[in-house]
């Protein structure tokens, strides 16, 4: 994620041209393999049967590292999009557990149906919906609201149903079948779930557990990083797709001790942000600083003299990368 990627004139308002100080930091892209581990993750394929955890310590124990962690949790007997984050990066977790979720469900009815009456019980289960979550879970069972943005049948067979559905996160798609099969009048249960996409991950981004040990090995034994760096990405690619705030290298420092980002550290701004947005921090080199709520649109950014733009959350960068200018200037 160059910094030519970031910046481009039709999507961002340039407070100050800066240009990258190379004695500092690292393009993402150009980072040492061991770096390139450390601040990345990759999407696993989850197989059925063995737990997300499971999956995320088989993967901290292929790569040898300390800390893995992943964004939303699947079911043993559900397979797909399972992102596991690295080191660093999994200070991303708690921020992309809330994205939204894709699945493809067969769900089997208990009893003969008309095709028209299946279609308009999903059209009624499209939008916000009560549901408290199944016995089976980890969370308190307490009814809450979920919304489902859209369902697809794909495929009809006799009590067959296959279907595609795009939710919120924390939905629990078994206890939409069941839901769904009551309504019907004849029941119903989950027969089969694949997730297809969580957030702005696919399944078309996915890599089996086999894959990453095969890469790793490759690396270990022959010397060869062009495998590894194919199935792990940069912990940036992961809020690719949040609204972004470039900054001065003199201001990441500051950043990284837990100031607010300040007028005064910005380079550019995406046109696009609006109060309230979640907003990442990049350096004009395109590395993760931070995560934040933008104060105030970019266009009241770009009349501000001095004083916040952004209420920073969550520091990625570790301190220390970047010069403490900021302690001189004090």
């Amino acid at each position: 994620m160059e910094l030519l990627l970031l910046v481009k004139p039709d999507r961002f308002i340039v407070i100050e041209e800066v240009e990258p100080d190379e004695r500092y930091g690292c393009h993402p892209s150009k980072r040492k393999i061991e770096d390139h581990i450390r601040k990345g993750f990759v999407c696993i394929d989850k197989p059925m049967g063995p737990t997300s955890h499971e999956v995320v310590v088989w993967v901290r124990k292929i790569l040898g590292v300390e800390k893995t962690g992943h964004a939303g949790t699947l079911d043993p007997r559900v397979t797909g999009v399972l992102p596991v984050f690295i080191e660093t990066a999994t200070k991303l977790v708690k921020f992309l557990q809330e994205s939204g979720k894709e699945y493809v469900c067969l769900m089997r009815l208990h009893g003969d149906v008309k095709e028209e009456k299946i279609r308009e019980v999903l059209r009624m289960f499209t939008g916000k919906i009560f549901q408290k979550p199944p016995l089976k879970s980890a969370v308190k069972k307490q009814l809450r609201v979920r919304e489902i943005y859209s369902m697809e049948v794909l495929e009809i067979s006799g009590r067959d149903i296959l279907f595609k559905v795009s939710t919120e996160s924390g939905t629990y798609i078994r206890k939409l079948c069941k839901d769904m099969g009551e309504v019907l009048g004849v029941g119903a249960h989950m027969q089969e779930l694949r997730r297809t996409k969580t957030g702005n991950f696919s399944e078309e981004e996915c890599y089996t557990l086999h894959d990453l040990l095969d890469a790793y090995v490759f690396w270990k034994e022959e010397g060869e990083e062009k495998y590894l760096r194919e199935i792990i990405r940069p912990m940036e690619a992961a809020v690719a797709h949040l609204p972004k705030i470039v900054i001065k290298d003199t201001a990441v420092d500051a950043i990284c001790h837990g100031a607010n980002l300040s007028i005064k550290g910005v380079a550019y701004i995406e046109k696009s942000i609006k109060e309230g947005d979640f907003v990442a921090i990049f350096t004009a080199k395109g590395e993760l600083v931070a995560l934040g709520k933008a104060l105030m649109s970019a266009e009241d950014m770009a009349e501000l003299k001095k004083g916040f733009v952004v209420d920073v959350e969550r520091v990625i960068m570790d301190r220390g990368v970047y010069p403490s200018v900021w302690k001189s200037s004090r």
